[in-house]
């Protein structure tokens, strides 16, 4: 994804060149055109950086025993209503038990099964 974007950018900013170094292209029209090639790399870098920094700060695991129901329904596809019932249901020996005691479907379940562990 980085590679992909990084590589974009770079792509752009070769187009931009090769248009700026036109024959008919003024001085003004090349500073112009370079200005808003930076701005635009600038944006993109920013924008994967933010989007790294998301990812990796979102896939912390979640305790079922001990979460809170903000915590919970913070996991994906999970209510403030299935985040109460996994707090009525505990305590869990494990994460597969909100499925064998039909607090989740198998499906809801699969959703979340990375970002969830049972701690004693």
């Amino acid at each position: 994804m980085l590679t992909r974007s990084l590589s974009c950018a770079l792509g752009v900013v070769v187009l931009g060149c090769c248009i700026a170094c036109s024959p008919n292209a003024t001085p003004d029209q090349i500073r112009q055109k370079t200005a808003e090639e930076t701005a635009a790399i600038k944006r993109d870098s920013k924008a994967v950086a933010e989007g790294l920094k998301d990812g990796l700060s979102n896939k912390r695991a979640v305790d079922i025993n001990h979460a809170s129901k903000a915590e919970l329904s913070d996991l994906p596809g999970i209510t403030d209503k299935q985040a109460d019932h996994i707090i009525s249901e505990r305590p869990y020996a494990n994460t597969h038990q909100l499925v064998s005691r039909h607090v989740l479907t198998e499906d809801e379940f699969s959703q979340i099964e990375s970002r969830v562990v049972v701690n004693r």
